[in-house]
């Protein structure tokens, strides 16, 4: 007789929509995995490959003990070790490099958001780094420059909230594929076409499946958004639908930018830069600036090239000029993670980290590996949450550097990736299922708790208890890492400090609460007054109601009302409003204003490098996929089919190129094969392979990421994977 019960969870990839999920067990095993109806926002339904999540966790390849490599680098050959033995010899290899002749800055570790769980992803792997001394990554490869660029303009990650786009009247997608990577606040959108007429718009240079939903695509050039912000702004403000009376009382350097637009970015100027006809320039303006509430969802493939982080920055200046901040579903959203205030300082210990400790650019990971940046050699690399073989740019040279024999490499996995098979010691993680952890998100405002499941398969650890295992190793103060994953989490709700501590957003949330109550909302900040000043109440406030099981739930026919964050100015920036000027970008030796810098790999900005590499890449993710994640599962590679590039016919038709012909795409940093689908998906001269395959799965064995670039952003340091010209030839034969 089966025993059928059911545990609550939070999915824990790198989506802004961390989903609410309800785990469904049989007599100890997983057997499906659902979304909790109960969730305000999630709303009981996950993507397709999270709704898989069963048939990864038991998949056939899953890693389950300690393995240690008596294969060449790249062979992918190990054998069986104890976790003691590995372990031990991590530790030993780690302490003599620490007391070697370069330190224990050559030891670097190297990690992204495999999971986005506070306690696994960014808790105590970093007090344990930071005890030992090992360099500091920045881990910069998503969102850095974008991030860097809003926060100029608005002070901090805040934004229109995502439960409000409901209520919006004109919705611009700008650069993001919101019907696959934020499919719920995409279901928020529709919700306002259907209740109220809301016109959907996309600016992409690729026909997404959310631009082909929408019901009016742009498609600038790739790298040409600030251009035309700047050409909305002119006729914004030749028109008179700017918000004088906004502007005047919230925001610092209108009469600047003024000037600035409406004698630089005629739309002329701008239909040349951006290939956008005239007409479209104008007809976008004015309806932004006339249909209110409007709202931006702005996303972080368009910030990836030469002037990303200045292109988010222009971006995010438009909701000032028309004053659209003074409704609570105008505006525009980013990310919601600034409206989060967990005590990562407690779990994290930056106090720990000596003076002097260099920082490597994680996009720069090539160069760190070849000895061309600052600092020491790179003599160790702990690989965690991340698939760097995969997902690096310039990715032969990364390859390059993992097959060095002196490098000592360990990968903390859940699957052999492509990473796995350069590691001296590959060492078996855990799933979301079997560990513990604490989430906030970035694309709602509702602290979860993760609980495991099941008991780990085999002899799988997670994080947390590799890097106590490593400290008692390395003899480090037990007082530091003697701690459980649920004291870290109470240290990152703030519960183990003095209570006027605590961040207003984040009074009330306590872990017993979580494991109660399940989902809890931020409790709502009045941007406009000081945060002592401000209400402290608990929960997610008066528009919801308990339901039985004390979950969350929103009554279906109750709208919601939320706070406009800036009605009323009070942006966290240094002078507290808008700051379309900005000193601090000034301070940095860039523009203050806001400005268009164009792609460094471009037909227009590198006419000479374009003769030989006519085509812009682009390499979104494919909805299968999720970054390099989910890749292993049968059922969505084979959804995913195989590499593909998308190209217009014209451009296919001028190389000899027939859909479903295998085509090379090459520049001097590498080359990737992949099937051609011609079409009208992308315009001419853009091409767009769907990513991040793992070159085992791939033909030829390197992916998109052979001619990507390590070159960084303007602001940020962020990687501009987008900034990318390549050719395309027809393959004969592999």
């Amino acid at each position: 007789m089966s025993d059928l019960r059911t545990v609550r969870a939070v999915c824990p990839h790198d989506c802004p929509d961390a989903c609410a999920m309800l785990v469904t067990l049989d007599d100890n095993r997983a057997v499906a995995v659902r979304g909790d109806r109960e969730h305000p926002f999630t709303r009981g339904f996950l993507c397709h490959k999270v709704a898989r999540y069963p048939e990864r966790v038991y998949h056939r390849d899953r890693l389950q003990f300690p393995l240690r490599r008596i294969g060449s680098k790249g062979s992918g050959q190990f054998e069986r070790v104890s976790w003691d033995a590995a372990l031990d010899e991590i530790a030993s290899r780690f302490r003599a490099i620490a007391d070697g002749p370069h330190g224990p800055q050559a030891i670097l570790p190297y990690s992204y958001c495999g999971t986005m769980g506070k306690i696994q992803s960014e808790g105590l792997d970093r007090r344990f780094f930071h005890r030992l001394g090992a360099s500091l990554l920045d881990r910069t490869i998503c969102a850095t420059a974008g991030g860097a660029g809003y926060t100029m303009t608005i002070g901090s990650k805040h934004g229109t909230d995502p439960e409000a786009f409901s209520q919006s009247q004109y919705i611009i997608n700008w650069g993001s594929n919101t019907a696959v990577t934020n499919m719920h606040l995409w279901v928020r959108m529709v919700e306002a076409r259907k209740r109220h007429g809301a016109k959907i718009v996309t600016i992409d240079p690729y026909r997404s499946i959310t631009a082909a939903r929408s019901d009016w695509h742009l498609a600038p050039r790739p790298g040409t958004d600030a251009a035309l912000a700047l050409g909305m702004m002119h006729v914004i403000f030749r028109d008179g639908l700017a918000d004088e009376a906004y502007l005047s009382d919230f925001c610092l350097g209108g009469d600047e930018l003024r000037a600035r637009v409406l004698s630089e970015y005629a739309p002329p100027r701008v239909a040349e830069i951006t290939g956008l006809a005239i007409d479209d320039i104008e007809r976008l303006a004015q309806q932004y600036a006339t249909i209110s509430p409007s709202a931006i969802r702005i996303n972080y493939g368009m910030q990836r090239h030469a002037g990303g982080g200045m292109a988010v920055r222009t971006i995010a200046c438009l909701p000032s000029v028309i004053g659209a901040w003074r409704h609570p579903a105008g505006g525009i959203l980013l990310s919601t993670s600034g409206t989060f205030a967990f005590d990562l300082a407690a779990v994290q210990r930056p106090d720990l980290i000596s003076s002097g400790t260099r920082t490597v650019n994680m996009t720069q990971l090539a160069e760190a590996l070849h000895g061309e940046l600052p600092g020491p050699p790179v003599q160790a690399l702990y690989v965690y949450n991340s698939n760097p073989a995969a997902i690096a740019p310039d990715q032969q040279r990364v390859l390059t550097g993992l097959r060095r024999d002196d490098l000592f490499t360990v990968v903390h996995e859940q699957f052999p990736t492509d990473t796995v098979d350069y590691a001296d010691i590959v060492l078996p993680a855990t799933t979301q299922l079997e560990h513990f952890d604490l989430h906030g998100s970035y694309g709602h405002q509702f602290v979860q708790v993760n609980v495991p499941a099941i008991a780990p398969l085999g002899e799988a650890r997670c994080n947390t208890d590799v890097f106590r295992g490593l400290a008692r190793r390395l003899d480090f103060e037990p007082e530091l890492f003697d701690v459980s994953d649920e004291q870290l989490a109470r240290e990152l709700l703030w519960e183990t400090g003095p209570l006027k501590m605590v961040p207003a957003a984040m009074r009330g949330i306590t872990l017993d609460r979580l494991k109660c109550e399940g989902a809890i909302k931020l409790n709502p900040v009045n941007r406009s007054v000081s945060e002592g000043e401000h209400s402290s109440t608990p929960g997610i406030g008066g528009h919801v109601e308990r339901s039985p099981s004390l979950m969350l739930r929103v009554p279906k026919d109750e709208p919601l009302h939320h706070d406009a964050p800036f009605a009323n100015g009070g942006f966290a920036t240094p002078s507290g409003k808008c700051e379309l000027r900005c000193e601090r970008l000034a301070q940095l030796g860039l523009d203050p204003l806001p400005t268009f810098i164009p792609p460094a790999e471009s037909p227009a900005s590198a006419p000479e490098l374009a003769k030989r590499f006519p085509l812009q890449l682009l390499s979104p993710p494919s909805p299968h996929f999720l970054n390099s994640t989910f890749v292993e599962v049968d059922s969505l590679r084979r959804s995913a089919v195989e590499p593909q590039l998308e190209i217009s016919v014209a451009d296919a038709t001028a190389r000899g190129i027939q859909h479903g012909d295998l085509v090379s795409v090459f520049n001097d940093r590498g080359s990737f094969i992949a099937r051609a689908l011609a079409g009208d998906n992308v315009r001419p001269g853009v091409v767009v392979s769907p990513s991040i395959w793992w070159n085992k799965h791939s033909p030829g064995h390197r992916n998109c990421n052979s001619t990507t670039p390590t070159r960084l952003t303007d602001l940020g340091g962020g990687a501009t994977f987008f900034d990318n010209l390549v050719e395309v030839k027809r393959v004969v034969s592999l």
